[in-house]
């Protein structure tokens, strides 16, 4: 077969390139170290670019594809799959197109300008072939995040100026081949999350003087959590395989005393009993279910798929704002439902060295209309992909892919309370634009 990292064309005799275990781990660990520094999400929460060639199949065959080191945190079980170690590291700059248009709302004010923009990313993986059936693996990347930041004085603000949830993780797998056709596959995931949360207040309302400047929320907190991931792998026959991998959910408690800036009168007297306290923001990371498949159909070309599931409906609270001149709290529960996930994709080798990919996934909205708000403007996600792989001898590959993440209109109607008002409207622009650079190593 010549799909690119089949089991044929691993088996080849490649030579040796001279680094030892030792100086092998101080350089994941360098780059680890350089991934979690950079790592950061932003645009739709639960994401599936994560530095890798997946990019470039819109993750269809995410947890049956497992050509590549990026398959310890894909489906760790893949991880048998590969007859040699190896190091995939990957590049991932990505632009948040984020722009709402207002239809009406009780203050006015602008639309928020572009609430996205640039932002760097990357993932790094390492699989250590330790015997023919048993493989070692560790991943570095963030799977989960948010960030949107709107003009001061847009309409929303009164429901958030700021958003921010931003995660890095650490996945170490350890992988077994039963038999000829069964391998499993497992780790713990070691989480960080950041939350910082900022919107106005309206001061003039609670005063009853309408050139009252606007006082501010602040929530700030991180947290650790820990999770875990399980991948099977089944081969009933050459070149064709199905996986199933499976995320736990991971909570995260961000507990800071909010910061109240610059109130009145009025509300520094009705916030008194909250000021100081602590806001109490539980948020569940959702548990997920990824379940795909892989089949050549010629020495050439290969078709996958996948279906899935993430368990949106234990998210959590994230929003932090002042509603009325009668709040006893400060945050929302969140009124989510489960999600699904359909993708389909293909590989084709036009020359011996050239592998290209081309993929379309879909993904549910988690929320309608009248529950969402601008701080989680979560809809329907339509994601296009391509991109490129180049064998540059028998132990380098190099890649490069575009994917498009159409993130729908995310309208909102919201009736909020007298202080925040109504908002109503839609993003005229909700995109995601992800370009990739990958780099394959094998030992």
């Amino acid at each position: 077969m010549l799909l690119a990292s089949g089991r044929s064309r691993q088996r080849k005799k490649r030579e040796k390139t001279g680094l030892n275990l030792c100086s092998r781990f101080l350089v994941i660990s360098a780059l680890i170290g350089l991934v979690l520094s950079t790592s950061a999400w932003a645009g739709g929460l639960a994401l599936y670019e994560l530095g890798t060639p997946d990019v470039g199949t819109a993750a269809a065959g995410w947890s049956a594809r497992a050509q590549d080191a990026s398959t310890a945190f894909t489906n760790p079980a893949g991880m048998t799959r590969l007859d040699q170690s190896q190091m995939l590291a990957g590049v991932q700059p990505l632009y948040v197109n984020a722009k709402f248009d207002t239809d009406s709302s009780t203050f006015g004010g602008g639309d928020g300008g572009n609430a996205g923009g640039w932002v760097p990313a990357g993932g790094l993986y390492y699989v250590h072939d330790l015997t023919p059936k048993w493989k070692l693996g560790v991943a570095a990347a963030s799977y989960f995040g948010l960030g949107l930041d709107y003009n001061d004085n847009w309409a929303g603000r009164y429901y958030v100026t700021e958003a921010q949830l931003l995660t890095v993780g650490v996945t170490p797998t350890v992988a077994y081949q039963i038999n000829s056709w069964l391998s499993i596959g497992a780790g713990p995931t070691f989480l960080y999350g950041s939350l910082d949360q900022k919107a106005a207040i309206n001061n003039a309302v609670a005063e009853g003087d309408p050139n009252f400047p606007d006082g501010r929320i602040e929530a700030e907190d991180d947290d650790f959590g820990f999770g875990g991931i399980l991948g099977v792998l089944v081969e009933p026959g050459e070149g064709t395989r199905f996986g199933i991998t499976y995320l736990t959910e991971v909570e995260l408690e961000f507990k800071d005393v909010a910061q109240l800036k610059n109130l009145g009168p009025t509300l520094s007297a009705v916030l008194a009993g909250v000021r100081g306290t602590k806001v109490d923001l539980d948020l569940t990371i959702p548990q997920m279910v990824m379940v795909s498949g892989y089949h050549e159909l010629t020495e050439n070309l290969a078709v996958m798929a996948n279906f899935g599931w993430q368990d949106w409906s234990e998210f959590g609270k994230t929003q932090v704002t002042v509603s009325s001149t009668t709040t006893t709290r400060l945050t929302q529960n969140r009124n989510f439902e489960d999600t699904w996930h359909i993708a389909l994709g293909t590989q084709y080798r036009f020359l011996e060295n050239w592998l290209w990919s081309v993929g379309f996934a879909y993904d549910s909205s988690p929320v309608d209309k009248d529950d969402r708000t601008p701080d989680v403007p979560l809809d329907r996600q339509i994601r296009y992909a391509t991109g490129l792989q180049y064998d540059w001898g028998a132990n380098v590959t190099l890649g490069a892919a575009y994917e498009y993440l159409d993130a729908g209109d995310a309208k909102i109607d919201q009736q909020g309370g007298p202080l925040q008002g109504d908002l109503e409207g839609d993003y005229k622009s909700n995109e995601i634009h992800f370009i990739n650079l990958s780099l394959i190593l094998r030992f």
